[in-house]
């Protein structure tokens, strides 16, 4: 099996809040453009919650309070030929914005606060409209 591709991989990423409206970066990096929450890799030897405030950091410039787990998420790509190119299992931690002002920085193409009603506009990435909403659910029931 050397050499073989093995999936999926870890990766975190962050539903960071503020005023009712929630962080969102746009891929600089293939698949470019669209639009997800903070996040990326889990770096051997790093917690979960580290990789989320990491990532979070590096692409906005951000730190955030986290209250938990938001949930698990797949993201699977197939090829033409219909073979796995991507598979990622996502753990998604909900959290409460710090002061600073989010930059676009690392990979991230822009960043935006956005009001979960004023989506209609954003290619988002898969399962975002599901974790958007099951977060609001969350900090309302919090």
């Amino acid at each position: 099996m050397a050499g073989e591709q093995q999936w999926p991989k870890l990766g975190v990423s962050a539903s960071i809040w503020r005023d009712g409206k929630v962080l969102l970066v746009q891929r600089a990096k293939p698949p470019r453009g669209i639009w997800a929450f903070p996040g990326g890799h889990v770096e051997p030897g790093e917690r979960l919650e580290e990789a989320a405030a990491r990532e979070l950091r590096e692409e906005t410039g951000m730190s955030a309070r986290f209250s938990g787990l938001l949930g698990l998420y797949d993201v699977i790509r197939r090829d033409d030929n219909g073979h796995v190119s991507v598979h990622y299992v996502i753990a998604s931690y909900l959290g409460i914005a710090g002061p600073e002002e989010p930059v676009a920085a690392s990979d991230a193409a822009a960043v935006a606060w956005v009001d979960p009603d004023r989506l209609a506009g954003f290619s988002l990435a898969p399962n975002m409209d599901e974790a958007i909403a099951t977060a609001r659910r969350m900090l309302n029931a919090g």
